[in-house]
């Protein structure tokens, strides 16, 4: 967000600085509360870190305080948007071993009555190397993806454990329900549970692998324009996606380059069409920071996207680098959905010295 938009939404009272970090709707009228962040993965590079997170490569004290917190705010659901383990290898062991550390973590949560919905990231789907030549690269392989439904796949989707945790049916999962290769979307592995999509009452839920195999730093736009119409066709209202990268980079200086859909406009125009078409609001990761807008909102749009990149990684701004200083924090979004089909959106964080617990912003979808 720049400054000028940052200055606006002060303003309006958008943003609305320190508070207690709770919600206030009477909870008999809420359907689900749900919250999301991602990229809690540390990286071997980060300076100070202490044995264990030097170890397990894993911001333990943000992620815990995170989960304990959204955990307190009544959330039944947290979606977490990729990047949970350091990965960027193809050995198995040592993806197994990072997985194993951070589905410990959260177990806990799991135990505390929030069900875990996870999203890949690209750290966990693609390979980090040099070619022959010295050249760098980030694919995504498909070991990896398999060690991803190895890790992840009972998650994805337990519906006995999620009616038990949530109060609520998790319906027309269907793993079979992927991109398919060969298809629209260009990917060549399979795709189950990296892509996949279920509802909650009259909520659509879909979870997007922007990092597929043969289809790096993509969105499966067709996929999700079959999927989404199908929903609507059995009577879904409302619409939610997850995925790691963001549809527009957001750009807290100049020096920022694209970092996800926007490297590629046709994709990401395409993407984008689906989310306004439907009115769906998209949560996404991959930038290590918070930030919420509306892209087209200029040209009449109104669909949201919220990144909450920022459960724990390396900050994206680097002190000095943005004049907004919440970009410098741990940050998450809490989102209530009412019965009578109303949501509101909160956000939340705390600053890198772990202060106080900050209401960030609040608005109604």
């Amino acid at each position: 967000m720049k400054k000028t938009k940052f200055a606006a939404l002060l303003a309006l009272g958008l943003i609305l600085g320190s508070c207690a970090p709770s919600m206030s709707q009477n909870p008999a009228d809420v359907l689900l509360t749900f919250s999301t962040v991602g990229d809690s993965r540390e990286d071997p590079t980060t300076e100070g870190l202490n044995a264990q997170n030097r170890l397990w490569l894993q911001n333990t004290r943000a992620w815990t305080r995170i989960m304990k917190e959204a955990n307190a705010q009544g959330a039944r659901a947290l979606f977490f948007n990729g990047d949970m383990i350091m990965g960027y290898t193809t050995d198995r062991a040592t993806l197994d071993r990072q997985y194993a550390f951070w589905r410990g973590m959260s177990a806990t949560l799991m135990e505390q009555g929030t069900y875990v919905v996870p999203v890949p990231g690209n750290h966990e789907t693609q390979e980090k190397g040099s070619d022959a030549a010295g050249k760098g690269f980030k694919l995504a392989r498909p070991g990896n993806e398999d060690a991803w439904r190895a890790n992840m796949g009972d998650l994805i989707l337990d519906q006995t454990r999620f009616a038990a945790l949530t109060g609520l049916n998790a319906t027309n999962f269907d793993p079979a329900n992927a991109p398919a290769v060969g298809g629209a979307d260009p990917v060549t592995t399979d795709q189950k549970q990296l892509t996949y999509s279920f509802d909650v009452g009259p909520v659509h839920f879909a979870v997007i692998n922007t990092d597929a195999v043969g289809w790096d730093g993509h969105a499966p736009a067709a996929w999700l324009k079959a999927d989404f119409a199908a929903a609507k066709a059995r009577g879904q209202g409302r619409f939610f996606v997850f995925g790691h990268k963001p549809a527009y980079t957001y750009r807290y200086n100049d020096t920022v380059t694209a970092a996800g859909f926007d490297a590629d406009p046709a994709n990401q125009a395409a993407f984008w069409d689906v989310v306004e078409q439907y009115g769906a609001t998209y949560f996404a990761g991959h930038e290590h920071i918070y930030h919420a807008m509306q892209p087209r909102k200029d040209a009449g749009g109104r669909a949201w996207e919220v990144i909450v990149g920022s459960g724990g990684s390396p900050f994206e701004a680097k002190p000095g680098d943005s004049t907004n200083p919440v970009d410098r924090y741990y940050a998450w979004a809490t989102v209530q959905i009412m019965k009578d089909g109303r949501v509101h959106v909160r956000t939340y964080g705390f600053d890198e010295k772990f202060g106080a617990t900050k209401m960030l912003a609040s608005w109604d979808l």
